[in-house]
């Protein structure tokens, strides 16, 4: 016998506890054959909604593992990327142990990958800008990232504009833009902030696929 979702109508076999389409627990009665008068039917409570997030426990995970990777990631370029979206996964696994029922909807999984992703983008900003101010102003090595910055705005980036059809003029004018001190800290900024981006795309990716993960490996009954 099927019966429908009270949230999404969709058919729910009589024998499953959550609907296969939405996660929504599913009431489930027994009837005694036998029964004291006065003593209400054994029934089984209904759990607590797949699609729902805790947020005190992820924030505990989350906090512990994101800020670690977001530190690392400066120095693993796109593999702090890859990084981030198996610490969202673990986050999500590691949420999910010992919780009834032992899975969550992809949409709760890519919230807590999120959440693990700004963390973590947080982490990866503050770490640079620490490291550059450090390196400036208490290593003396400003040097280094000023010749590093002087090669990248003075010949590669003129070098790619004009490859793509730009004109001389506004090429020389972006190039003075990004020489300039103003356009040095812009641009440190803005790479400052796509990192964190990054970071924060990939960290919801790996919260839904650790969802789905545990999405596939669920019993289709109890």
């Amino acid at each position: 016998m099927e019966v429908a979702c009270h949230r999404c109508h969709q058919s729910v076999s009589a024998d499953q506890c959550f609907c296969p389409a939405c996660g929504l627990p599913q009431l489930v009665y027994e009837v005694a054959e036998a029964q004291e008068p006065g003593q209400p039917g054994p029934w089984i409570d209904t759990l607590r909604d797949a699609g729902t997030v805790e947020w005190k426990p992820v924030l505990r995970i989350a906090v512990a593992l994101a800020i670690p990777a977001g530190m690392l990631s400066n120095a693993l370029g796109f593999l702090g990327a890859l990084l981030m979206a198996s610490v969202a996964a673990t986050v999500v696994l590691l949420y999910m142990r010992n919780r009834q029922p032992a899975w969550i909807t992809v949409g709760a999984g890519a919230r807590i990958g999120l959440v693990t992703g700004l963390l973590g983008g947080w982490s990866a900003v503050a770490t640079a800008g620490i490291s550059l101010f450090a390196m400036r102003f208490w290593l003396h090595q400003g040097k280094v990232f000023d010749d590093l910055w002087a090669s990248l705005a003075g010949q590669q980036v003129p070098a790619q504009l004009a490859a793509a059809g730009w004109d001389a003029q506004m090429v020389a004018l972006q190039r003075a833009k990004m020489l300039s001190p103003d356009g040095q800290a812009g641009w440190t900024i803005g790479i400052l902030l796509f990192l964190s981006a990054v970071l924060l795309v990939f960290g919801a990716a790996g919260g839904a696929l650790g969802a789905r993960l545990l999405v596939r490996s669920r019993p289709s009954q109890l």
